[in-house]
Order: C-alpha cells, then sequence, then structure tokens
C-alpha cells in the first residue's frame, strides 16, 4: 500500500498520494480529505492531470443532482526498470507505478563480472525489455537495482562487498543514470526483497524480518512498515555473525560465520566434498527433491544454524513476521522446520507469542517487485511530485 500523505502537505503531490489507493475520488471527497477549498483541488488536480499522473474515470458519483466527476491515479503514465542482481544470477522487471510486471528476464549473470559488463548488460536488457512492450526510455521513471552485499544507500555506491571484486565505490547510479536518462536507486539486495514481501503480501505488518538463504545469507528488517537499513546501510547482515560451534573459514576473513555454516555455497562445498556434483544453493535444492539426504540433512540442519542465530534477533527485535526466501526456501518444510525449531525452543515464549514464520509468496520475483517499491516510493513522494509540478 502506499504511504499515507504527510498531514502537514497539502499540494498535488498529496492528491496524487491519497489518490494512490486505486480508489477513484471527486473533487468533493478530495477537498473534505484535504481540508482545502474546492477551487484549489480543482487547480491541482489540474495540474496532475497535464502530466496525465491523475485521469478523469468513466465513473460518474450521483448525491441525487448533477453526476460528479470521479478522479484516479494513472498507474500506466510511466514505467519503472527494475533489477535483482544476485552473486550469480539476474532477474529484471519494467513494471507500471502500481507494480504490474509488464515485462520480465531471468539469466545466469555473475556478479564477479565486474561493474561495467555487468551493468552494459542490463542496458541493453532493459532497452529490449521496453521494445517488447511499446515503450521506450524516455517513459522511464526511475531504475531500481539490488546488489548483493553492502550499500550506501544514500550514494548507492557498493561498500566493500566481500563477493563483488571492482565494485568497491563504484558509482552504480550516476554510470546507469547517464545511459537510462532516470534517476537510479540502489540498495542491498534483501533489502529490497524485504520491500517487495511487505509492500505485496503483507501490508498491514508493522515489524517484519525477511531472511534470504542463497549463496550467501542476509535479512531485511521493515520496523513500523518502514525499511531500517541502519546508520551505514549494513543492518541486516547476519550472515556474518558468529556461530560458536563452528570454525569455518568465510569468505570474508573471519571463521564460523554463519553463512560460511549454512549458506548455499557453503552446502554445495559439504556436498563436493563427499564426490556429489553441486556447483551451488540451486544444485543443492534440487538434490534435495531429487531423494538425496546428504542434501537434505543439509538443508535441515542449515535451518537449525540460521534459526539459533534468528532466535537472538526475535527476542531483540520481537518481529511478527519472518519470511524464508532465496534460492534454498525452494526446499521448502526442510528448511522452514530447522529455522522455526531453533527459534521456538531458544526465544522467549512472549516474543514468539503470534510469531509467524513463513516462505515467501513472491518467490524469485521479491526482489524484482522491491525495487520498483522503492523507486515509485521515491518518484511519487508527495515533495517530489510538488517540485516537478512547479520546475
Amino acid at each position: 500500500m502506499p504511504r499515507e500523505p504527510n498531514s502537514q502537505s497539502t499540494g498535488a503531490g498529496a492528491l496524487l498520494a491519497i489518490l494512490r489507493d486505486g480508489q477513484a475520488r471527486t473533487r468533493a471527497e478530495l477537498a473534505q480529505l484535504t481540508g482545502l477549498a474546492r477551487s484549489t483541488v480543482s487547480q491541482r488536480l489540474d495540474a496532475l492531470m497535464s502530466h496525465r499522473w491523475v485521469v478523469p474515470t468513466e465513473d460518474f458519483i450521483s448525491s441525487g443532482g448533477r453526476p460528479a466527476a470521479a478522479f484516479a491515479f494513472n498507474e500506466r503514465v510511466r514505467v519503472v526498470l527494475a533489477a535483482d542482481l544476485g552473486a550469480t544470477h539476474a532477474r529484471l522487471a519494467v513494471t507500471d507505478l502500481g507494480m504490474t510486471v509488464l515485462a520480465e528476464r531471468a539469466a545466469e549473470l555473475p556478479i564477479d563480472r565486474g561493474p561495467e559488463p555487468t551493468l552494459e548488460w542490463l542496458v541493453t536488457a532493459f532497452r529490449e525489455m521496453l521494445a517488447e512492450i511499446g515503450r521506450d526510455l524516455t517513459q522511464v521513471c526511475g531504475v531500481g537495482v539490488g546488489l548483493p552485499g553492502p550499500v550506501e544507500h544514500a550514494s548507492g555506491r557498493p561498500v566493500n562487498p566481500p563477493i563483488m571484486p571492482g565494485w568497491d565505490g563504484f558509482p552504480v547510479p550516476e554510470w546507469l543514470g547517464t545511459r537510462i536518462g532516470a534517476p537510479v536507486l540502489v540498495d542491498n539486495d534483501v533489502n529490497i526483497m524485504a520491500l517487495g514481501e511487505h509492500w505485496t503480501a503483507r501490508p498491514e505488518v508493522d515489524h517484519l524480518i525477511f531472511i534470504k538463504i542463497g549463496t550467501g545469507i542476509g535479512c531485511g528488517i521493515i520496523s513500523g512498515r518502514r525499511l531500517h537499513r541502519g546508520a551505514q546501510g549494513a543492518a541486516g547482515d547476519v550472515g556474518h555473525i558468529r556461530v560458536p560451534s563452528s570454525e569455518a573459514l568465510c569468505r570474508c576473513g573471519n571463521v564460523g560465520c554463519l553463512e560460511a555454516v549454512a549458506g548455499g555455497a557453503a552446502m554445495a562445498a559439504a556436498l563436493r566434498a563427499e564426490g556429489v556434483d553441486a556447483r551451488g544453493s540451486r544444485d543443492v535444492v534440487a538434490l534435495m527433491r531429487a531423494g538425496d539426504t546428504r542434501a537434505a540433512r543439509l538443508i535441515r540442519q542449515a535451518g537449525r544454524e540460521i534459526g539459533g542465530v534468528m532466535a537472538s534477533i526475535v527476542n531483540f527485535f520481537n518481529p511478527s513476521v519472518i519470511v524464508i526466501g532465496g534460492d534454498i526456501a525452494e526446499a521448502g518444510e526442510q528448511v522452514l522446520a530447522g529455522v522455526r525449531e531453533a527459534i521456538y525452543s531458544r526465544s522467549l515464549p512472549l516474543a514468539t507469542q503470534h510469531l509467524s514464520i513463513r516462505a515467501s509468496d513472491l518467490g524469485d520475483r521479491a526482489g524484482i517487485i522491491g525495487a520498483a517499491v522503492m523507486v515509485v516510493e521515491h518518484v511519487l513522494a508527495p515533495d517530489t511530485i510538488d517540485r516537478a509540478l512547479t520546475g
């Protein structure tokens, strides 16, 4: 659901924020909701309609006299480009402003190719997808990108990403922005997944944690219905919390990290050590589904290890929902059972009294939907709309 407009804001952007809930309204209804005069509402509606953010609907509302025209948010006036880049693969989408996916593409794309080859592929793919649906770059209002590493959200630059050689400090927004001609927002991939899951499936939830279990392990935090990034954008990096019983070497250079014990790469390595051909997290899940007991045992134990770390976070943060996503989440109950077992046995009863632990509803789409949400919330913020209309 779109965020509620600031009660202090009565510009055209505030009218648009009201209409973004999908309900058509008359001038009189908008005047009542904002406290503005009918003439002022009409002026601001005219400004929004001149840019096609708002359109008159075919519905007319009658109160016994002359029917009153109703106005609605035009979700198709612009498009958003969304990219969810993982360690080994990418998913892209073009969406409208209501987060409806208009075009979608997935590909194997190792992030360690470096920034310029990866982003050049991204631009080419976006151009092709826009052409497929009869759109072009002039209709793009923004680009959202998720990266598999720490990101300073204010600048959009990766910060010491452990699995992204060559990306540290790379100006992703500037590089993409000059080629696409639209604002570019960048965040950690788990953060955008949390945004997507919350927006689409659980907008009524105030406190939600999204755990991605893929090649690595990360956590996105929704607090008070808003994404919590922390002071430097590093909030939720649970993959590098120490598991006391382990001395496994992590790719970050430390030993005993949760990721080095329970991540998809660690499980694939453990299977290879037993002579099983497993290159990554997807292979581990495929083996489990094929009946391989070693893969099933590893996934269940990974769930327990992750649940053990999350138990402390449940006691500290007290979320009402924990969502499990990423490639390993495709293992279903094998991983969920392990997570639940550890959390419910180690967390305080009060913290787990109404706690729901479930798999992602969006699956592979959580990241692209979240990237689109990130852009739309920025582009359609009341202050942004007001500046665009007056500029």
